[in-house]
């Protein structure tokens, strides 16, 4: 039986909107939607562990589950009784240096009056030296004429001799209380070391000191709390988390074939599975320079002889925009349901936007 001229009509329709539909999913690619959006996605923040940096017993544990803390607050305290006293005994040790150190330029300030005495002791035997000199001569002309014995002019040239000795004497003195300054300075240098050196090892014991007052390093919540009063820990044990609930982010696994127009800045709308009917706002804050397998600990080797292609994830970070009624109730680890606007790419105008802006110039 025939059909009906409208029926022929409507069914003719049907099969090009089915071929055009099928045509169009031929050739359209993924990433050409309005739209992109995932359920590979979660809420996650860059949370802190807290760790010893001293090994000790824990004395006091001063917060609890859950607490909010703020950047700086105590939240426990190692046993410190023995880095109080390895503090005394750095002190100590820096004070023994210190009194060497002043012992030392001391003695070589009283080394520059013994130069100054040895100088005098020279002065003297020169001046001793001019007056022997003079005897000797005067005994030798009375020896020569007669009027003096041949014994005084000996004794008088022995005095000059005499005197010449105790000249050479006392410059070698003066040599030698030089070369002291000399020793006393590269002893000084030496003590100086040893002072700094203490000075370096009270530093460090004052530090490991300040080591047993643990501290938050940011404002955020507590989490995975494993200290309790009286436990020993060692250095680089986690403690406890600081999770910034008020910074936290969607980390959304979007496929390769999503992301030719996500860019950042980009308006997101998000879903969370524990917040029924409400719409959290945020923007793309960045894209992820390497899918995930490519920082597994057993990167994939596709170099095979049998290869299946699977598409890849490449993690994108969406912010979330602040001020909002529910961003506080978010949660680190829930699941999450990400939709990007990719109709305007930021700093860039769309296609309708040049049409209408070249209509309204002329």
């Amino acid at each position: 039986m025939a059909l009906p001229k409208t029926a022929k009509i409507i069914t003719g329709l049907v099969l090009v909107s089915v071929l055009g539909g099928g045509i169009y999913l031929l050739t359209h690619h993924q990433s050409d939607a309005n739209q992109q959006s995932t359920d590979d996605a979660y809420v996650r923040a860059d949370f802190t562990l807290v760790a010893p940096r001293v090994n000790g017993q824990i004395a006091r544990v001063l917060v609890s589950d859950d607490e909010t803390v703020k950047a700086g607050q105590l939240l426990a305290e190692i046993d410190d009784r023995d880095l109080r006293v390895a503090v005394q005994s750095a002190q100590a040790e820096t004070a023994s240096a210190q009194a060497a150190t002043e012992s030392l330029k001391a003695t070589i300030k009283r080394q520059a009056a013994t130069i100054q005495q040895a100088q005098a002791a020279v002065r003297s035997d020169e001046a001793s030296i001019a007056l022997a000199k003079a005897n000797a001569e005067r005994y030798r002309n009375l020896s020569a004429d007669g009027s003096g014995t041949r014994q005084e002019a000996q004794n008088a040239d022995a005095q000059l001799l005499v005197h010449k000795a105790a000249l050479d004497r006392d410059k070698a003195g003066v040599e030698a209380a030089r070369l002291q300054i000399s020793i006393l300075g590269a002893d000084l240098k030496k003590a100086e070391s040893s002072l700094d050196r203490a000075k370096a090892a009270q530093a460090v014991a004052e530090l490991n000191l300040s080591y047993t007052k643990i501290i938050a390093p940011i404002n955020g919540t507590v989490a995975r709390r494993s200290v309790r009063q009286g436990a020993f820990v060692n250095v680089g044990s986690p403690l406890l988390a600081v999770v910034p609930l008020e910074k936290v982010y969607v980390e959304a696994n979007f496929r390769e074939t999503q992301l030719a127009n996500i860019h950042p800045g980009q308006a997101a709308q998000i879903k969370v599975d524990s917040l029924p009917g409400v719409i959290v706002k945020g923007h793309v804050e960045s894209v992820s320079p390497a899918s995930g397998a490519a920082f597994a600990p057993v990167a994939p080797q596709n170099a095979t002889g049998n290869f299946t292609k699977i598409v890849q994830r490449i993690p994108v970070r969406i912010s979330i925009d602040p001020a909002q009624p529910y961003s506080n109730k978010l949660r680190v680890g829930m699941s999450a349901q990400p939709t990007i606007s990719t109709k305007s790419e930021p700093g860039r105008t769309t296609k309708a936007e040049n049409v209408k802006g070249y209509l309204s110039s002329h």
